[in-house]
């Protein structure tokens, strides 16, 4: 199958697929880290990442890329901000899905993708090895699709274990 990259969108020649536009966000770190694992997953769509830091640009050449700022839960001044700037990038890229490994501009991100249809997943973070992470926990009932990394962290009415991506 022959591949081409362009514009962040993988095209396969003969791929019946139905391309989906992929809205893919999270913090720094370890969000990142692990948001960049599940790059294959996204193999064959038209995928837009968001993050906080313009650096992190270098993993993912060739793709859409936009920065939101970073907040935290202790900023609450500047979530308008994040918001405001997620609810563009929302706009802009009409997402089928979006989803996150964390932290809070990611939680921001899921809950503004719901509200216009998108699907959405939300993948707690390796890290949260006790309990789910804040935003993971108040995500949840939100997130069509909600998943923890760590098999003692899952419950029947959510989070779903389907493995570790690190």
């Amino acid at each position: 199958m022959d591949k081409s990259q362009a514009s962040g969108k993988l095209i396969h020649s003969g791929d019946r697929r139905h391309v989906r536009r992929i809205l893919a966000v999270s913090s720094g770190g370890g969000h990142w880290v692990e948001l960049m694992r599940l790059i294959p997953a996204f193999e064959g769509h038209h995928t837009t990442f968001v993050t906080v830091d313009k650096a992190y640009q270098a993993d993912v050449r060739g793709f859409d890329f936009y920065i939101v700022h970073d907040v935290t839960r202790w900023n609450k001044i500047r979530w308008l901000y994040t918001i405001v700037q997620l609810l563009k990038i929302v706009l802009m890229v009409r997402p089928h899905v979006v989803i996150s490994t964390g932290a809070l501009p990611g939680y921001f991100a899921v809950r503004i993708g719901k509200m216009f249809g998108c699907r959405t997943i939300w993948v707690d973070s390796l890290a949260n090895v006790d309990e789910l992470s804040m935003s993971g926990a108040r995500i949840g009932k939100c997130a069509d699709l909600w998943l923890t990394q760590w098999p003692h962290l899952a419950k029947p009415d959510g989070p779903e274990y389907a493995g570790q991506v690190i």
